[in-house]
C-alpha cells in the first residue's frame, strides 16, 4: 500500500475532496515524523508503538573481506505491533484482548 492508496481510501470513505484527503494524510505523517524526530514514542491504540532508540558505536565486519569496520552511533526506529494487531494477523480472536501497551517495556532486548 502506498501513500496514494491511503489518500484514495480516505477520499472514498470520508468524502473529502482528493486534495483535502491528501492534505489530511500529509498532516498525519508530518506530525508522526516530527514527534519521532524529537525522540518521542508514538502509540496508536490497536495498532502498535513506534519508538526511536539509540544504538552505540560498535565494530562490525565486512562480510566479503572480513575487514573490521567502525559502525557509527545512530538512532533507529522500531515498531512493536499491539496484541490486537498480532492476533488479527494470525487470524485469532482479538475482541477479548485488552490493548494495554502502556507497560513501557522500552527494553527491546538489545542495548547496542
Amino acid at each position: 500500500m502506498t501513500k496514494a492508496d491511503i489518500v484514495e481510501n480516505v477520499y472514498q470513505k470520508i468524502g473529502f475532496s482528493k486534495k483535502e484527503a491528501s492534505e489530511l494524510v500529509e498532516l498525519c505523517f508530518d506530525t508522526l515524523k516530527h514527534v519521532l524526530q524529537n525522540g518521542e514514542k508514538v502509540k496508536i491504540s490497536g495498532f502498535g508503538n513506534f519508538v526511536v532508540r539509540g544504538k552505540n558505536e560498535r565494530i562490525g565486519r565486512n562480510p566479503q573481506t572480513g575487514e573490521q569496520i567502525k559502525i557509527s552511533a545512530r538512532r533507529v526506529l522500531t515498531f512493536r505491533p499491539s496484541q490486537v494487531l498480532k492476533a488479527m494477523l494470525n487470524g485469532e480472536e482479538y475482541a477479548h484482548l485488552k490493548d494495554d501497551e502502556d507497560d513501557d517495556d522500552d527494553d527491546y532486548g538489545d542495548d547496542e
